[in-house]
């Protein structure tokens, strides 16, 4: 069993770990499928493909190559759609706000760290108002580099005024994990995140896993904690 040290502050992915957003990512792949002539996906087959971004989607629901001008306009389309709609059925993962809870009441910054554009990002935590609780935000172009890249993440532990050593960082994809380690900082991998049955996230060598988001309050009330 894993033995973390209590972390200073806590940094988060956003898709997948920090906020439920398949429900609206879906619901924008579908809607453009239709105008296409294109049937519905299942949310089930959607689900684990969301924390890899636009272009993804597109591979699995879009029938365009994954480059050209069929391409360019699908993820044009997508977007539209999705940036109208952000957060319409888009939440916390259950047991999240528990989390932030108990990190703001113990006076631990938190923030966010993503991949996904600002102008998605932005309108999402302030439509939740989460902006105003996240003491940082670094979306996928904050800066040049995006993760696994671990620049994003150092920028995010300078803003909350934590050496990196005592960040903790969750995400549910690889890059995630790679990005916090490299960074320097402790790795939890959420597994109630959208992971598809071909990754393995128990080879991505996370210092500690969760199964639900309120497996990370253990994490901040002990001195230290023991996680599966």
């Amino acid at each position: 069993m894993p033995r973390l040290n209590p972390p200073q502050g806590v940094l988060f992915d956003l898709d997948g770990t920090l906020l439920d957003t398949a429900p609206d990512l879906a619901a924008a792949l579908n809607h453009v499928r239709a105008q296409q002539g294109l049937p519905r996906l299942s949310f089930a087959q959607i689900r684990p493909h969301v924390s890899h971004g636009s272009a993804a989607l597109i591979k699995i629901g879009g029938d365009a190559p994954q480059r050209g001008e069929k391409f360019a306009a699908f993820q044009q389309a997508l977007l539209q759609v999705y940036a109208a709609n952000v957060a319409c059925e888009t939440r916390l993962f259950e047991g999240m706000d528990l989390v932030l809870q108990e990190l703001e009441r113990r006076s631990r910054p938190w923030g966010v760290v993503t991949n996904k554009p600002r102008s998605l990002t932005t309108p999402l935590m302030r439509q939740l108002g989460l902006d105003r609780r996240a003491k940082i935000i670094v979306s996928g172009d904050t800066i040049a580099q995006k993760k696994p890249h671990p620049a994003p993440l150092l920028l995010a532990a300078g803003a909350l005024g934590v050496a990196p050593h005592r960040c903790l960082y969750v995400g549910d994809a690889e890059r995630d994990i790679v990005a916090g380690k490299a960074a320097g900082m402790q790795t939890v991998t959420a597994l109630y995140g959208y992971i598809a049955e071909n990754e393995f996230p128990e080879k991505w060598d996370a210092d500690a896993t969760i199964s639900c988001a309120a497996d990370l309050i253990p994490m901040l009330l002990l001195s230290s904690a023991n996680v599966s």
